[in-house]
């Protein structure tokens, strides 16, 4: 129970933090629009860095599998890096399209709690019209960008699998055991990026369509 009221009450704060976040945004300007606007560019972006960040864990377990020499512990960090960069990478996406639900409720919210407030029922209808749009290309973006977040999670296990098993099997047999699990990788990371395409291709189209709005 004391567990459970905790979690009730952080979550309690949160939402106040960002409430009063959004009021004194908008006090200076800003509206959740806009704010809206911003994390889904910055998600974009996430999603661009991630895209590279996974071609390169590819990369370097292309070069892991043409392995002739060398030092193993060092081909163990640099896969290591790479799987530890991918996990930052792909956590960044997470948070970024958090952030895109929350500013996402208390808008949809605001827009619906406001158009009782019209008294010319063409503007109302008009601005019930742009926001059943708004919040259809909404929903068509997120889940474009849920598929690719959860494209991720194969990925990483697998970058993970490999760099603990590295760690703990430096020789040349525990590299052409690793060999195997290249071409599962590189499909999972090929599925992956293709989503990410998807994803960017649906923030910029919702994107327009709120600086057209």
């Amino acid at each position: 129970m004391p567990y459970a009221f905790a979690l009730i009450l952080s979550l309690t704060l949160l939402s106040g933090c960002q409430s009063a976040y959004y009021s004194a945004m908008e006090s200076v300007g800003v509206h959740k629009r806009d704010i809206m606007v911003d994390r889904v560019e910055d998600a974009t972006e996430a999603q661009k860095d991630a895209q590279e960040q996974f071609t390169s864990a590819l990369a370097a377990l292309q070069a892991l599998t043409r392995f002739e020499g060398g030092t193993l512990e060092e081909t163990y960090n640099r896969v290591n890096a790479q799987y530890e960069a991918s996990a930052d990478a792909a956590d960044k996406v997470s948070d970024r399209i958090a952030a895109i639900e929350n500013v996402s409720q208390a808008l949809f919210d605001e827009w619906q709690e406001e158009l009782s407030l019209y008294s010319s029922a063409a503007l109302r209808r008009d601005s019930e019209a742009k926001l059943k749009a708004t919040r259809a290309s909404y929903s068509k973006m997120i889940a474009a960008m849920h598929r690719a977040e959860a494209k991720m999670a194969p990925v990483l296990d697998t970058l993970r699998d490999n760099s603990l098993y590295l760690k703990h099997n430096l020789n040349a047999a525990a590299i052409g055991s690793l060999q195997g699990e290249f071409r599962s990788l590189e499909r999972d990371i090929q599925r992956a990026i293709s989503d990410m395409r998807a994803a960017i291709s649906e923030s910029e189209r919702f994107v327009a369509q709120l600086n057209r709005g």
